[in-house]
């Protein structure tokens, strides 16, 4: 059984950041390199307003299904150069919440010329979804799909990159689901993999010892659990 913590990975050097990715494509890597000068004041005004009812949410006493529970800025910024460097493939996320994730993802679309197709299985949080995407002017860039990813995950034969941020009682099932479909080098980010080890313990393990996969535990934000296919 793997030590989860021995997996925790210190180094900041481990972290992909844009002066090491696309080395021979010198236009590629300017582009990457100024993905995060290239956000809008519309999109930049709807992050700070999720941000801010993300905060209230998590003071307010709302109940957990109501709340956003999005990623912080510095992991959105971590999976945005993450999905930019990714492989050719198709994108996906499975729990879009209100679109505070995405929109960071849409940053690495506009990079690398692709779209995403998100999934979010409660109403509410698609409608305010719709929302963020139609006050941030990336409709063109997201397609956002109203129920359960495991439903069609078998549609997908090619992803490039997939973030993992739903309820946890589906990482499993979505892992099982999602690596046989990534592309080689095709990379799987799940979040929460420190703030609910306990609970993702057995899919933890799974993923580091799977020999599909290259995986390592990050500590950022909550803790990204981050797989690249072999």
């Amino acid at each position: 059984m793997f030590d989860l913590r021995a997996t925790i990975i210190l180094s900041q050097d481990l972290i992909p950041k844009p002066s090491h990715i696309f080395v021979e494509n010198r236009r590629a890597h300017e582009n990457i390199s100024a993905m995060f000068h290239s956000i809008t004041a519309r999109m930049l005004s709807r992050m700070q307003y999720l941000e801010q009812l993300d905060a209230k949410d998590r003071k307010d006493g709302t109940a957990q299904l109501q709340r956003l529970r999005q990623v912080p800025a510095e992991t959105g910024r971590f999976l945005a150069l993450l999905a930019a460097a990714a492989p050719e493939g198709q994108y996906i996320e499975i729990g879009t919440s209100a679109g505070y994730s995405t929109l960071w993802l849409t940053l690495a679309c506009q990079t690398s010329g692709r779209s995403l197709t998100t999934f979010e299985v409660l109403p509410e949080k698609v409608k305010l979804a719709r929302e963020t995407f139609r006050s941030a002017k990336v409709e063109h860039l997201v397609q956002l799909v109203e129920g359960d990813a495991r439903q069609f995950i078998a549609q997908y034969e090619r992803i490039g990159f997939c973030f993992l941020d739903a309820e946890k009682d589906v990482y499993a099932d979505c892992y099982e689901a999602i690596v046989p479909r990534l592309v080689p080098g095709g990379l799987l980010v799940a979040d929460n993999a420190i703030s609910h080890r306990d609970e993702l313990g057995p899919m933890l393990e799974r993923a580091l010892e799977d020999k599909r996969v290259d995986a390592l535990i990050v500590p950022i934000g909550t803790g990204d659990l981050v797989c690249r296919k072999r």
